[in-house]
């Protein structure tokens, strides 16, 4: 287990480094406040988030008790809370949200995004739009309407699993 975290963790750092001419990206942010912290919070960085309290438009593995993600992010996002506005990628915590689109996974307590692609693992689940699997005991999509889709759609909201594709 901890040889394929390492991986990811490697693998994401590695893919999130791009060639930026412009100098306003960085590797490494370190933070304990997101205005107290290495790079500014309009920094975006491509590589490694390390937080107390962090909040960057990013491109990184990020690990922290709460991790917020600006503008258009992605990466791996592993804290107690992880907040984004538009994320692709993974995000491990007790409560994980995505303010517009989210793609890929959300593993926790409570999973909230406006828009989600992919799937949402956790206790409660919350989406307006799906294209994707939810998984957990509460599980709610606002959007799709109650079993008049089905096989496509199931339910508004479904104890255990709910679908839209």
């Amino acid at each position: 287990m901890k040889r394929i975290l390492i991986t990811m963790i490697l693998a994401t750092a590695a893919l999130s480094v791009q060639a930026d001419g412009s100098g306003s990206s960085k590797f490494f942010q370190a933070s304990l406040t997101p205005d107290i912290a290495l790079q500014s919070k309009d920094t975006r960085i491509n590589g490694i988030s390390l937080a107390i309290w962090g909040e960057n438009p990013q491109s990184a593995f990020t690990l922290g008790f709460i991790n917020g993600s600006t503008g258009s992010s992605a990466g791996l996002s592993w804290g107690i809370v992880n907040y984004a506005e538009s994320y692709k990628g993974v995000q491990l915590g007790f409560v994980n949200t995505s303010s517009d689109l989210f793609v890929g996974l959300q593993d926790g307590v409570v999973n909230v995004a406006k828009e989600a692609h992919g799937l949402q693992l956790g206790t409660v689940n919350y989406t307006e739009s799906l294209k994707g699997v939810q998984i957990g005991i509460v599980n709610i999509v606002t959007t799709t309407p109650w079993f008049k889709e089905f096989p496509d759609k199931l339910s508004k909201g479904f104890p255990f699993f709910n679908w839209s594709f």
